[in-house]
């Protein structure tokens, strides 16, 4: 299915049972709240995902899960978090076999990489899959940047297509459109940056809390495309707090509490990982607790773009 990297893309979260296998039941329904909501794409294995704790035969459940739900209604695109070149190319292929639509690729994982390493890395898995990619830049949390010079050196590779904008600069955006224009999308990676990205020409948003508040995320999009600020603005305003949770080492059990909070998912996490305790646990619930219980009205927003 062809990806046109731009709109809403949920960072999905891996639904668990109370003795550790994959929940597929709850990913389901996750699922299809996504969809319901006018989701653009979903990514699977992410983060929020929590791939680095998922077995080989959970990734792949997960995928051929999530291709057969989702039904060519939006593209799947799988993240590729790997130490070596050798296991990137592997998971690249396997994820085509699978029945993924893209990839979302990360520098390679413990060995911090220098700039050469790091284009070779990627250009080994764009020339040996036919999958389009999303570069995940990310120097923060990941300590590697993807320079704009980089980005030259890729761009030669016509899969290479988009960057999950991750480094907290939101004047990147503008660098990035001046250099290279339309040929490589720009979709934010960092909840609480989010519609300061639009506006700066951003095409979409790889989101995290849009796992438990889809509709909203979504809306946030389609208001802000279509010109509609002040009203993107209210709610975008009204979501802050719960944003914030985005941008926490306890990302994961923030929000798988949000998801619970709103019916959609389990506060099963995946050890080491544990759910939160004592204070932290009162302080998260208390920001979701006063997010859910305000949430805005809505407009009319599905579609708003396509009228």
């Amino acid at each position: 299915m062809k990806i046109r990297w731009e709109g809403i893309m949920p960072a999905v979260t891996t639904k668990f049972t109370k003795d550790d296998s994959l929940d597929l039941q709850m990913f389901e329904k996750n699922l299809k709240a996504q969809l319901k909501a006018g989701v653009h794409g979903i990514i699977l294995g992410g983060t929020l995902g929590e791939a680095s704790t998922l077995e080989d035969i959970e990734k792949e459940q997960l995928i051929k899960t999530t291709v057969n739900l989702v039904a060519e209604k939006v593209p799947v695109i799988v993240n590729i978090a790997e130490q070596s070149t050798k296991g990137a190319i592997m998971a690249a292929e396997k994820a085509e076999k699978f029945g993924a639509s893209g990839l979302m690729m990360l520098p390679p994982m413990r060995y911090k990489a220098n700039s050469h390493e790091t284009v070779v890395y990627f250009s080994e898995v764009a020339k040996r899959s036919s999958l389009p990619i999303m570069i995940y830049n990310n120097p923060v949390d990941y300590g590697i940047e993807v320079t704009l010079d980089m980005f030259e050196e890729l761009l030669s590779f016509s899969t290479i297509q988009a960057v999950k904008e991750s480094t907290r600069d939101i004047t990147n955006i503008t660098r990035i459109k001046n250099r290279f224009g339309n040929r490589l999308k720009i979709l934010c990676g960092v909840d609480t940056l989010a519609l300061e990205s639009l506006l700066a020409g951003a095409d979409g948003w790889v989101a995290g809390l849009v796992c438990a508040f889809p509709r909203e995320t979504v809306a946030i999009y389609e208001l802000a495309k279509a010109g509609r600020i002040e009203e993107a603005l209210s709610i975008y305003r009204w979501f802050m707090p719960l944003l914030e949770l985005d941008i926490n080492p306890q990302l994961v059990q923030n929000i798988k509490m949000a998801e619970v909070a709103t019916g959609i998912g389990t506060e099963f996490v995946r050890p080491p990982r544990l759910p939160l305790q004592g204070e932290e646990r009162r302080r998260v619930q208390a920001i979701i607790d006063q997010g859910v219980g305000s949430r805005p009205v809505l407009p009319d927003y599905l579609g708003l773009n396509n009228k």
